[in-house]
């Protein structure tokens, strides 16, 4: 029986005219209506919304922890495989005589500042900080809770939710679209990568469901990442002395709860209205200009940052956490990745305590990733034609993990030496979140020249600013590829302006119903079914490859400019 060539050709219907010209109706009008009918709920009934969305979330957890750590352990498994598998290790990521568009430092700049840059700032100092008080060993009553014998466990977890699982998610998406866009010349959009499994069907309603999903998760998963970073944003400015933006001593909520220090309404829009503005005007740019641009500006400064904290800082401590953790990180990793903890009902017991830790921070991190991989594995597939599968899945998965690392162990274990060994007596602990990086920094620098404490604020606060900035601008640009069809030629203006729009609603909408915990639980319930879509996109990634191998040795053409008849 002869073998047929792959799929080349997926026609999706898309506007000849009129507002929508050159995007697919179907697609874009639906998510709109999606995320409209979000944001006015979440804004208008913000304590229904809050609260059906909580239980929600409360089901999910329960019933889908197992689901999202094995899934995320598979996608670890598939990068792996297909960067030593011979037959995928060496395939292009395009045509033969195609060469990579951006230089390897503006690459991994911008994969960086778009797939998880921002998070650094929030994460790199707060996590390792909350795994030092409280992690699964702690909880068996293995290691002390803030104790010199829990410092190891801390990075071990801290590592897990930011190395190989977070970038495995994206690099499947990405390696998926840019295989089967640079090689079979199909549109770049998710429902492309799942050609192998249903042919032409995608051309129909089902892609037409499939891009949607994307879609709405991709806004909530960036809107998860925006609503962590307006916190952090907002902290900053406080500190560097604008006034007016959190809620004043004594404020409660509804419940009686305290709410001092927390961001207010005015602090919300003002913080939105200058990220999203910038990210709007970034967006009408384009990749090769401002995103660009912007993605080489934030690594120019977080290295000066980190190596203020590797010179400055810990520097044996943070020294000691990287290489200890790093390879107690890798000697865990295959129990971590299948691990799931269960509950027996019983609240407050060990099982319970553990059961409920996972769903907070493994389970949430798994959703997070996911969430934001249709965003991250698009935009990485769109500046990684040329390269070679290996080089994609090292550069995009094994390079940025090494990086969340080196972070972690010199802005984290900073804060922790200095709280076990440096005086801060809480000061750091007792900081919000997003507030720790400068509760640090000042201690740090406010004995020498509070000058120095204003000046290293004002530059977090511009890091954050471009990393904001490029997450915002890049997922409008990525959520317009996907409704114009994988189009990415230029689009129009006001379609730019709507998501940019949107998403600033959704970030505010869903702070004012719950703050960023409401954020939370939308991203997890979204990042459900397309959690699905990536499994296929799995199994669909693994058949082509190797149909393609058999194809090859057959003499059949695989790629887009060979001569070939498009099969079904």
């Amino acid at each position: 029986m002869a073998i047929e060539p792959p799929l080349m050709d997926l026609p999706i219907k898309t506007a000849d005219k009129g507002f929508y010209r050159g995007f697919s109706v179907d697609v874009t009008v639906v998510s709109k209506v999606i995320i409209s009918v979000l944001v006015v709920w979440c804004i208008f009934w913000p304590t229904q919304s809050g609260r059906v969305l909580s239980e929600l979330n409360s089901v999910i957890l329960k019933n889908a922890a197992a689901w999202y750590i094995w899934t995320v352990a598979l996608f670890v498994i598939v990068c792996i495989g297909l960067a030593v598998w011979p037959t995928s290790a060496r395939m292009k990521l395009g045509l033969d005589d195609d060469k990579p568009e951006f230089s390897n430092f503006s690459w991994f700049s911008m994969m960086f500042g778009a797939g998880i840059g921002v998070g650094m700032l929030t994460w790199a100092v707060a996590e390792p900080v909350a795994h030092f008080q409280n992690n699964p060993q702690v909880i068996q009553g293995l290691a002390t809770a803030a104790g010199e014998d829990n410092v190891r466990n801390a990075y071990v977890w801290s590592f897990l939710h930011w190395g190989a699982g977070a970038w495995a998610c994206y690099a499947v998406i990405g390696l998926a679209l840019a295989f089967f866009s640079y090689r079979r010349g199909l549109p770049l959009t998710i429902r492309s990568a799942l050609t192998p499994l249903f042919g032409r069907a995608l051309s129909g309603k089902l892609g037409h469901l499939i891009d949607i999903v994307a879609v709405v998760a991709t806004i909530l998963g960036v809107a998860q990442t925006l609503g962590f970073g307006v916190d952090q944003f907002v902290a900053g400015l406080t500190r560097i002395g604008v006034p007016g933006l959190v809620h004043a001593e004594g404020a409660v909520d509804a419940a009686g709860a305290s709410i001092a220090g927390t961001v207010n309404f005015v602090g919300i829009v003002v913080a939105l209205l200058f990220i999203m503005g910038a990210s709007t005007l970034s967006a009408l740019s384009g990749v090769g200009k401002g995103i660009k641009w912007l993605s080489n500006i934030n690594m120019v400064l977080s290295i000066v940052l980190l190596g203020f904290f590797i010179i400055f800082g810990a520097t044996w401590f943070g020294l000691t956490a990287m290489f200890v953790g790093l390879w107690d990180y890798l000697l865990a990793l295959p129990w971590l990745s299948f691990n799931v903890y269960r509950s027996d009902g019983v609240e407050g017991s060990e099982a319970f305590l553990l059961a409920q830790w996972q769903g907070w921070w493994p389970v949430f991190y798994w959703a997070w990733w996911i969430a934001f991989a249709p965003f991250v594995g698009l935009f990485l597939a769109r500046i990684s034609r040329g390269r070679s599968i290996r080089e994609f899945v090292l550069g995009a998965m094994i390079v940025p993990g090494l990086m969340c690392m080196v972070w972690f162990s010199w802005a984290g274990g900073t804060a922790i030496d200095l709280e076990l060994n440096g005086g801060a007596n809480g000061v750091i602990f007792d900081a919000g979140n997003g507030d720790k990086i400068f509760a640090m920094t000042e201690f740090m620098l406010a004995p020498i020249a509070e000058i120095l404490s204003w000046g290293m604020a004002v530059l977090i606060v511009v890091l954050l600013m471009t990393f904001l900035v490029t997450s915002a601008d890049s997922a409008v640009l990525i959520v317009n590829t996907i409704n114009a069809a994988g189009d990415e030629g230029p689009k129009a203006r006001p379609h730019i302006l709507f998501w940019g729009a949107a998403l600033g609603l959704v970030v505010g909408g869903l702070l004012l119903s719950g703050g960023t915990s409401a954020i939370q639980t939308a991203m997890v319930i979204g990042a459900l079914p397309f959690s699905v879509v990536m499994v296929l996109m799995c199994v669909a990634l693994i058949k082509a490859i190797w149909n393609d191998g058999r194809r090859e040795a057959a003499g059949v053409a695989t790629l887009a400019d060979a001569e070939a008849t498009p099969a079904e």
